[in-house]
């Protein structure tokens, strides 16, 4: 599971069979008691939670929209 980075004890990574040419560019988040994943095409946003509250998955929101040219970059160089 390569993680591009982590932010307030969460870890934003991608598992390593998902960059089929079906699966769409997206992160997952893990850590403090939550999980989630976010496509980051058209816009980004939230594809599914757990454990999250609503305060912290819009500050991890936001924190995939900042960083979402380095995350495409990864997912290019880990997967093409």
């Amino acid at each position: 599971m390569p993680t591009v980075f982590r932010y307030k004890g969460v870890r934003f990574h991608f598992f390593s069979n998902e960059g089929s040419p079906r699966e769409a560019v997206h992160i997952h988040a893990s850590g403090n008691g939550g999980d989630a994943k976010f496509w980051l095409h058209p816009d980004v946003h939230v594809a599914s939670s757990a454990g999250f509250d609503r305060r912290m998955l819009s500050e991890l929101l936001r924190e995939v929209e900042n960083r979402r040219d380095e995350i495409e970059r990864a997912w290019n160089e880990y997967f093409r």
